[in-house]
């Protein structure tokens, strides 16, 4: 019997050790209860407890959470129904309130999500609502903080996850963005053609100018070279009437050292205007002095008088 109740004792008092300890995760707390009132919130690690006196109320997790709430009916400023749901991310701050405070919290949320985005969108439009979320994303996420701050809740972030409108408009905004996209490539193809005839005409431009440039060059050349060519032959004519002139002054020189009389010298006077007359030049220089010239043809004449009197005689 003593063994009996021996036994019973160690039982008993194991049991009471392992119902007085309790080991409290990383980032979470205990709400401990005594005789049915709050006692004291357990932190981290090992908290030992009075068996039968103080027990549990609830362990509350601080780390942050994500409620995704199903879609919500709400209709706009222009009479429009949409199906709207949410992604809330929060996080508990204060244990003793989300225990005592609030008694089914997430519900709480999410009811006050759903109210509070009526409001908001029911002032937008049904554009403004498309194109404005981070502006109701940052609307829905104050008020929601502001209210469940005595909660011991702090609202994170608010995000709408999705934005249905009816079919019907849905099909509009398809084709609408349809059109847009074929406006779109339109102009993109309009403004390729007039990028590739701009760049074709200045092609043709600058093959122009460089032909123009290329066809006043070979005049540029043809030019130079007639004129070139034409010093030359101007060069060899004025050579050889420089070299006819010598000879002839030679000839004069050799006949006034043998002492020729003026009528040879007039005879050879002639006989170089002739050579120069036979030249290719098409100007023929003659002696300004018509006087001179007529000395020369008397003396001619008489060359020739002279000559028929021995004949008749």
């Amino acid at each position: 019997m003593q063994y009996f109740v021996n036994t019973m004792l160690v039982l008993f008092v194991i049991f009471v050790g392992l119902t007085s300890i309790k080991i409290i995760r990383q980032s979470t707390v205990g709400i401990v209860e005594r005789l049915g009132r709050y006692h004291k919130t357990a932190a981290r690690g090992i908290n030992v407890i009075v068996p039968f006196i103080d027990r549990f109320r609830a362990i509350v997790d601080l780390r942050e959470q994500v409620m995704d709430f199903p879609p919500q009916p709400v209709i706009t400023k222009d009479n429009v129904t949409m199906m709207i749901d949410t992604v809330i991310y929060f996080q508990v701050t204060d244990a003793f309130k989300y225990i005592y405070e609030i008694s089914s919290p997430i519900s709480a949320i999410e009811n006050l999500t759903a109210t509070t985005l009526r409001n908001i969108v029911g002032d937008l439009e049904l554009d403004e609502t498309l194109t404005s979320r981070d502006i109701v994303n940052t609307k829905l996420r104050a008020i929601l903080d502001e209210a469940t701050d005595k909660w011991g809740i702090k609202v994170n972030r608010v995000e709408l996850k999705n934005i249905l409108p009816p079919q019907d408009i849905q099909n509009a905004m398809e084709k609408q963005m349809r059109a847009e996209r074929e406006k779109r490539e339109a102009i993109l193809r309009a403004e390729g053609q007039k990028t590739a005839a701009i760049l074709d005409a200045e092609g043709r431009k600058q093959s122009a100018i460089l032909t123009a440039e290329a066809v006043k060059e070979a005049a540029i050349r043809e030019a130079e070279g007639s004129r070139q060519s034409k010093i030359l032959n101007a060069q060899g004519e004025a050579e050889a009437i420089l070299s006819v002139q010598r000879a002839f002054a030679d000839s004069l020189v050799m006949i006034r050292e043998a002492e020729a009389d003026n009528k040879v010298l007039a005879l050879k006077s002639l006989e170089a205007l002739k050579v120069i007359g036979d030249g290719q030049s098409t100007k023929l220089i003659i002696p300004g002095d018509l006087a001179g010239l007529s000395g020369v043809l008397a003396a001619l004449k008489e060359v020739v008088v002279d000559e028929k009197k021995p004949e008749q005689s």
